[in-house]
């Protein structure tokens, strides 16, 4: 095998860590593919480290010990995310987005990858620190926010369905009272999706009372499951009675005025949560 220059090396570590956040990579890895000594890789990982947290990127965290190693851990900076929330909210606030009876067109948003891609970095990184297994989410609107943030948390994605599909097999079904119409609406999640004691997040693309988020709470129960947390995209301000109380969120709807076809959003609790910054790294030694 040839021997990489060093930035080489610097350029193939970056890559093959971005590709597979929160694996853990022992040291022994890099020094058998680069053919080079521990010392240089930990160098190597210090710069790495170092322009990943200063770029907003992220940053390396590292596993002492002999099973240890390091894995690539996606955040955000303070002031990236106020950035970031920021645009999304001018799309958001955009006057022919406000459709008969208040709801919002987003689609366009949904299937946008750099605006998505935003979404999912961000609220990954409110749960950088959490253990989670896989993160869950109801179709149809709910999915392309669920694939980017486990994209960057490198796990799989559960979609709950309102029916019964042929293709999905032996299925738990529940029923769950919606927080807005009163209505009895049913969830359904095949058995082979989740394992029994997975650690689960849940995500929605807008949240009002938390009814679809509730009921994927007590379809956790039925497979043993465990909540790590739940990650909304828009929460309404206006909701009367929120069946959810403890939850994370990028942007709040705060009025529709349909009259005069206006929308007003702000920044939801994103930055009242305990979210791990970049700003307030912890300090480790490589």
């Amino acid at each position: 095998m040839l021997k990489f220059k060093r930035s080489e090396r610097l350029i193939d570590m970056t890559h093959y860590l971005l590709e597979r956040p929160h694996q853990l990579v022992p040291l022994t890895f890099f020094a058998e593919r680069y053919q080079s000594a521990k010392s240089s890789i930990s160098e190597d990982l210090v710069i790495i480290k170092e322009t990943f947290e200063q770029r907003g990127v992220g940053t390396i965290q590292t596993v002492p010990g002999a099973a240890g190693g390091v894995k690539y851990m996606s955040k955000v900076s303070r002031s990236n995310a106020k950035q970031m929330i920021s645009e999304i909210c001018s799309y958001l606030e955009s006057d022919d987005r406000l459709l008969p009876g208040g709801y919002l067109f987003m689609t366009d948003l949904l299937g946008n990858p750099q605006v998505i891609r935003k979404v999912g970095k961000l609220l990954s990184s409110a749960f950088a620190e959490k253990e989670i297994d896989v993160v869950m989410t109801v179709a149809t609107k709910g999915i392309p926010i669920a694939n980017a943030i486990a994209n960057y948390l490198n796990v799989p994605v559960v979609i709950v369905r309102r029916d019964n599909k042929v293709t999905e097999g032996s299925t738990v079904s529940i029923n769950y009272v919606s927080g807005s119409s009163k209505r009895i609406q049913t969830m359904v999640l095949s058995k082979r999706s989740l394992k029994e004691g997975s650690k689960v997040l849940v995500v929605d693309d807008f949240m009002k009372a938390g009814g679809t988020v509730n009921g994927m709470k007590s379809l956790l129960k039925e497979f043993n499951a465990i909540l790590s947390g739940i990650g909304v995209l828009i929460e309404s301000e206006n909701a009367n009675e929120r069946l959810v109380d403890d939850y994370v969120s990028l942007i709040k709807l705060s009025e529709v005025n349909e009259r005069d076809q206006q929308i007003k959003v702000t920044e939801g609790n994103y930055f009242q949560s305990n979210i791990p910054f970049l700003d307030e790294p912890i300090e480790e030694d490589l």
